[in-house]
């Protein structure tokens, strides 16, 4: 499989992010605009040079009545005459954003795009968001009872069945995602957890408890893309490599052959054709800072293997031998992850590309990883029928990242 999206001919010269959590005081287009404003200012680029957007929203009427389409964001910034697309694609909603972003401006079709991924979750309770839609839109059939906690317990209990026990390293993801939280400004849960505190909470689904599973979240983020031979100033970040991959389907996947419950084809997919665009060969020792989706502990663990981080059964092992977290061979998560700094479900591909540059520019305080030159983003949309992967690296002059 190829895409021709990547390549280090694209770079990202504006990266912002609103806070993640309960936000009742703001509206979709306020969260919208936030973000939107906050990158511009960060790239020094006025809203007038941009001449195309795209905004990530997942699930629009689902949650809010905004965000069903490229309206959503041209209305609050007053950005007419100008194209502004809606991307959903599920939980992959805000890479597959900037993947196609950046096809645009590698065809020449624009010259500055902005990206904004945004959604508003927490105006809704539970019971009508997710589980109502799958009752009321759904397979008639194989929507009844399911949810996203069943579906990823079902993983968990078949990676333990096949590999060993893995609820001590479905903990340790929990707790150092945590950890990474307290020390991120926007996330939506500030506090460590404790061992005792994950594995004597509520259950959810099989192996699955509370603080095994991310929260609803309300967020926006936001970046600014242009070609590299004319990006102005001496920060960017370049896009080496970026590719999705659709590979199941959405109420079908779990009754696929195809799934193993091991981990996620599309991931694997995706990971290869973005990985060939950037020359990764490596990737634990390529990569200084992941940010992949964390909707579950267990999913990160089957990530850390899809993402060729460790071979099929290490993930475990990886996770509980430090190499994961503060200090390791490669940090994931340092936002706090969706577990910790929460799950925006369209914001969050944008989010973890911000937090990325964060890095990159050496301005993620004090979760910053020591000589950050180049970090992967990766979200896997609906049951992992579908993935997008981004390989992105520092165009600073100076190593290690531009400080403000």
């Amino acid at each position: 499989m190829t895409d021709p999206t990547g390549g280090g001919d694209v770079v990202i010269v504006g990266a912002a992010s609103t806070p993640f959590g309960e936000l009742f005081g703001d509206g979709f287009a306020d969260l919208a605009r936030r973000a939107a404003t906050a990158a511009l200012a960060d790239a020094a680029v006025p809203l007038d040079e941009v001449d195309a957007g795209w905004l990530a929203t997942a699930f629009a009427y689902t949650y809010s009545d905004d965000g069903n389409a490229g309206t959503s964001l041209a209305e609050p910034l007053a950005m007419y005459g100008r194209p502004v697309s809606r991307v959903a694609s599920y939980c992959a909603s805000g890479l597959d954003a900037i993947r196609q972003a950046s096809a645009a401006l590698r065809g020449r079709v624009c010259d500055v795009a902005l990206v904004v991924g945004a959604e508003k979750m927490r105006d809704v309770g539970p019971r009508g968001s997710l589980v109502l839609q799958h009752v009321d839109r759904g397979h008639p059939v194989l929507s009844k009872g399911r949810t996203a906690p069943g579906i990823f317990g079902i993983v968990a209990e078949r990676y333990a069945a096949v590999y060993g026990e893995v609820r001590s390293a479905m903990t340790a993801v929990a707790r150092k995602n945590h950890a990474f939280g307290v020390c991120n400004p926007r996330a939506h849960f500030r506090a460590e957890v404790t061992a005792e505190q994950v594995e004597s909470a509520p259950p959810l689904a099989g192996p699955i408890g509370l603080y095994d599973a991310c929260p609803t979240t309300d967020g926006a983020a936001a970046v600014v893309l242009r070609r590299a031979t004319e990006a102005r100033g001496a920060r960017a970040a370049t896009i080496e490599g970026i590719a999705m991959s659709n590979d199941l389907g959405y109420f079908t996947a779990n009754m696929s052959s195809r799934f193993d419950m091991l981990g996620f084809e599309s991931t694997r997919n995706a990971a290869a054709a973005a990985y060939a665009q950037a020359g990764i060969t490596d990737p634990l020792d390529q990569f200084d800072v992941v940010e992949c989706h964390d909707c579950f502990t267990i999913t990160e663990i089957v990530n850390y293997e899809d993402l060729g981080l460790c071979g099929r059964g290490e993930g475990r092992d990886l996770v509980l031998s430090g190499a994961t977290g503060v200090g390791g061979k490669v940090e994931v998560n340092t936002s706090g992850g969706l577990k910790a700094c929460g799950h925006p479900i369209g914001a969050t591909g944008v989010r973890m590309v911000v937090d990325l540059c964060d890095q990159l520019w050496a301005r993620a305080g004090e979760r910053q990883v020591s000589g950050a030159r180049r970090g992967l983003a990766h979200a896997l949309g609906g049951p992992g029928s579908l993935s997008c992967v981004a390989v992105l690296a520092d165009a600073s002059p100076v190593g290690g990242g531009a400080v403000e």
